[in-house]
């Protein structure tokens, strides 16, 4: 009685909250009171894939639906991105029968790199994609190391790991793990690799292992590349699934040495996405043809990427995550590597929609330096945080003359209605993204 009372009490709050707007984690916190071990007695579909990791589980996530989707599979999954055991709890009693069958054929599931063991407490994935680990949110996360603590209670034996074979750290979840049960994927060295670390820091200096010093035959961005451990042995993996060859200028990319594909969004972040949904998509049965009519040009919908119209401006919103200074890093390189005229307003108004923090040390991780590029006409820096932003480049290669500093969100999308038609990229969070887009014109 108590499972179906849970399923009940579940179904009419997402009704309720489904009307007001609002409630993918309250149904499931009641419904969790009611029944505390309810996840543990609904029966669920065969496939049950679970992707974490400190950036790309939302994109990843919507790609891996859309795939999957197109392969006939009805796919249950949380488009809300609410990724706690009480969203999860919401997404899967809201699709079961007050029996507690849930409807689908395929259960996918983002979960926060902190809360997946409870989430996994009362059942286990049958593939589980971990994609990166990096400094992010310090305030809640600490260090990686400690995500990666975190998430090691979530890993069961019976489960599939679909691991990024480039990040030395994601790569340790495969030891005293069955080999057979662990497939690997990962970009050859290619066009965007180089030999010499970029970036404000290093977290790939240290084996995670034995913390000797690691080597590294190239990199493809922050820590993320080919690295061993003199030391120890602890090096990057084989892959199964692998970027053979990579063009972002073009836009282009091969798997396996076989499928070409078209970038829309020409990011290294973007290849490693569809890499990692590729792969666990071919471990669900998904075809090759199907995987890359999908993929070609694909456009996610989840709002990581925006474009828009204010006056005479063709405009680019890019989200980087507060606190992660490698989400910056892969979205000012994108602009770096543009060549047509533009300018860059960045915007740190809130640090956080979930709770409140004036700690601003993780700007000074950001490789702002990227943005003295000679394209770059004039640099914007919005936000109640606008000073902290100032001081911040007083210490970087832009020139001074280019950087433009004010509070109001409003007073910049007004200037900029009024002023040029340059190309604009704004850079900015969830949590400030709508402070900018509720100024402009979206496209599509």
């Amino acid at each position: 009685m108590r499972l179906v009372l849970a399923v009940i009490v579940c179904k009419i709050l997402r009704f309720i909250g489904g009307l007001l707007g609002r409630g993918s984690s309250l149904p499931g916190q009641f419904a969790l009171k009611v029944c505390p071990d309810v996840l543990g007695r609904v029966k669920l579909p065969e496939n049950v894939i679970a992707v974490t990791g400190s950036n790309g589980k939302t994109s990843t996530v919507e790609m891996i639906a859309a795939i999957l989707n197109a392969s006939g599979k009805k796919v249950v999954y949380n488009k809300e991105g609410s990724n706690q055991i009480e969203g999860v709890t919401t997404l899967i009693l809201s699709n079961c029968s007050l029996g507690g069958r849930m409807r689908g054929d395929v259960l996918l599931l983002e979960s926060d790199e902190r809360y997946a063991r409870h989430t996994f407490r009362w059942f286990h994935p049958t593939h589980f994609v971990i994609t990166n680990l990096y400094r992010d949110q310090l305030t809640r996360n600490g260090h990686p190391e400690w995500v990666y603590d975190a998430i090691k209670p979530a890993v069961f034996p019976e489960t599939t790991l679909v691991l990024n074979a480039d990040d030395p750290l994601v790569s340790c979840f495969a030891r005293d793990h069955d080999p057979a049960k662990v497939k690997w994927f990962g970009l050859d060295e290619c066009s965007v690799s180089t030999k010499e670390h970029h970036g404000v820091y290093h977290d790939g200096a240290r084996c995670p292992v034995c913390k000797a010093r690691m080597e590294y035959s190239c990199y493809h961005y922050a820590h993320i590349g080919h690295y061993a451990c003199p030391s120890c042995g602890h090096r990057r993996h084989g892959t199964d699934f692998t970027v053979t060859a990579l063009d972002l200028k073009e836009g282009t990319l091969t798997i396996n040495g076989e499928t070409g594909l078209s970038l829309a969004f020409k990011s290294i972040y973007n290849v490693y996405n569809i890499l990692a949904a590729w792969s666990v998509c071919a471990l669900a049965g998904a075809d090759r043809e199907t995987m890359a009519g999908v993929i070609n040009n694909y456009m996610l919908k989840n709002g990581r990427m925006v474009t828009f119209t204010l006056g005479k401006h063709r405009g680019t919103l890019l989200t980087s995550k507060h606190e992660n200074s490698v989400a910056y890093d892969t979205n000012l390189a994108y602009i770096a590597a543009t060549d047509r005229p533009c300018t860059v307003l960045v915007i740190v108004d809130a640090i956080s929609r979930k709770y409140f923090t004036g700690e601003t040390s993780w700007l000074w991780d950001i490789d702002f330096d990227r943005l003295s590029a000679p394209h770059i006409q004039k640099v914007m820096l919005y936000g109640r945080y606008c000073n902290d932003l100032a001081v911040r480049f007083k210490y970087s290669h832009v020139p001074a003359d280019k950087i433009e500093v004010g509070e109001s969100i409003a007073t910049a999308a007004e200037y900029l209605k009024d002023n040029g038609d340059e190309d604009l990229f704004v850079i900015t969070c969830f949590s400030d993204r709508d402070k900018l887009l509720a100024h402009v014109e979206r496209n599509g």
